[in-house]
């Protein structure tokens, strides 16, 4: 395929976690030394910032400053949660990102988020394709949800994998301190897919985390839930409990559906006050001392305790997606596949189309999960450790965490 010059740009899009900036790194590394990239241009929020031309140039930024960006929690350029209308009943958007495009030359176009991201990442891609603009076009995975499919697991999963297994590993000693016996329910993100909730597991199988785990892929029965906890309580004292926020009833509807908020910009339901319903529902049953936990965004923004492996893989995925973009790959998306035979970890990535992405949920098997459904099997355990080795070496300043300093220059138009 003939050598395609001219302007790229690069977008992060939805909820943050602590190795985004690391794929942002890769992508703009790569693309300010790619020969035929002639700018390198950041999108402030997202698509939004294409929208509303706020765009930065990222040569103006000083090196060490982008090396930091592995090492720094949050979006640096900014996220959103805009859905673009089907362009089919409303081009409005479509036709303004197209003017963007060609008033700075755009052709090459990266994308980093995770389901509904890819959605926006797919539209965009093929109405370039339809209208004729040639744009290469590439997502870039992001998710602590670890839900895309197409893809063994998805960058940013592993730390916040890491930081919920070492959180519960630590609530659990604290949880052992007294000899009048308390019973502990933490809660975990998760909408419809449990793989955070999961990593739990990796406390538990280290010897302190969670008796019970329930996870979304499954109904979730209140006298059941209470029955074991009594039990366990009975007999030990105390009792650890670890529920992903989107567990719910045979009927479909949420746990905490009495605490529910507005939704975001596509239409998910906001989640929250889980752990205090359950803990609610567990003191009354027991009269014992309860105590629910609320990890929240601690999730996604921990980078304190980041995963090595985590920060390289989000950073070879924007490498990837760079190179493949200038090599003639289009309309696709970075995936991993990978291996785990004989406790030896590899992961190669490769391009997967768009389409096969958007808007899938990718759950945790169900022979991952005890027959029970209120714990995990070791599966879980030999696919997710592999993913949170490793400490990374980060900047240091005053003893806190260096993190990146961006300029945000202004790109104008040439």
């Amino acid at each position: 395929m003939s050598e395609l010059r001219g302007t790229c740009i690069f977008g992060q899009s939805g909820g943050p976690t602590a190795v985004i900036n690391a794929s942002a790194f890769g992508v703009i590394r790569t693309a300010l030394d790619a020969d035929c990239i002639t700018r390198v241009l950041g999108a402030a929020h997202g698509i939004r910032g294409v929208l509303d031309d706020m765009l930065y140039d990222m040569s103006k930024e000083d090196p060490k400053e982008l090396e930091l960006l592995q090492y720094t929690p949050s979006s640096a350029l900014g996220s959103c949660r805009y859905k673009l209308a089907d362009p089919d009943v409303d081009d409005t958007d479509y036709r303004r990102i197209l003017e963007i495009f060609k008033k700075y030359d755009v052709r090459y176009f990266f994308y980093n988020g995770g389901n509904d991201s890819m959605d926006t990442c797919n539209k965009i891609s093929k109405y370039m394709l339809k209208v004729g603009y040639e744009c290469r076009i590439m997502g870039v995975p992001k998710t602590i949800d670890n839900d895309l499919n197409g893809t063994d697991h998805c960058p940013g999963y592993p730390s916040a994998a890491k930081y919920i297994a070492t959180s519960c590993m630590e609530v659990y000693k604290d949880a052992q301190v007294y000899d009048t016996g308390m019973v502990t329910v933490i809660e975990i993100m998760g909408r419809h897919a449990g793989w955070l909730t999961a990593a739990a597991a990796l406390a538990t199988a280290k010897g302190a985390g969670p008796d019970l785990i329930y996870l979304p892929e499954l109904t979730f029965d209140m006298d059941d839930f209470l029955n074991k906890v009594e039990r366990i309580y009975r007999e030990k004292k105390s009792c650890f409990v670890a529920v992903s926020e989107g567990i719910h009833y045979a009927d479909g509807t949420f746990v905490s559906e009495a605490k529910t908020s507005a939704t975001d910009g596509f239409g998910h339901v906001q989640l929250g006050g889980l752990a205090a319903i359950l803990a609610n529902a567990v003191q009354q049953r027991l009269q014992a001392k309860v105590r629910g936990i609320e990890l929240s965004l601690l999730q996604r923004c921990a980078s304190h305790c980041a995963s090595l492996t985590d920060i390289n893989e989000a950073r070879l995925a924007g490498e990837m997606a760079v190179k493949a973009a200038v090599e003639g790959t289009t309309d696709k998306m970075i995936a991993f596949q990978c291996s785990r035979a004989q406790g030896i970890y590899n992961c190669e990535m490769v391009p997967i189309p768009l389409e096969s992405v958007a808007n899938v949920e990718k759950k945790v098997p169900r022979d991952w999960i005890n027959e029970a459904g209120d714990g995990l099997e070791q599966p879980f355990i030999d696919y997710a450790l592999p993913l949170i080795q490793g400490r990374p070496d980060t900047a240091q300043e005053d003893s806190l965490p260096r993190f990146a300093r961006l300029k945000k220059v202004r790109a104008a138009a040439k």
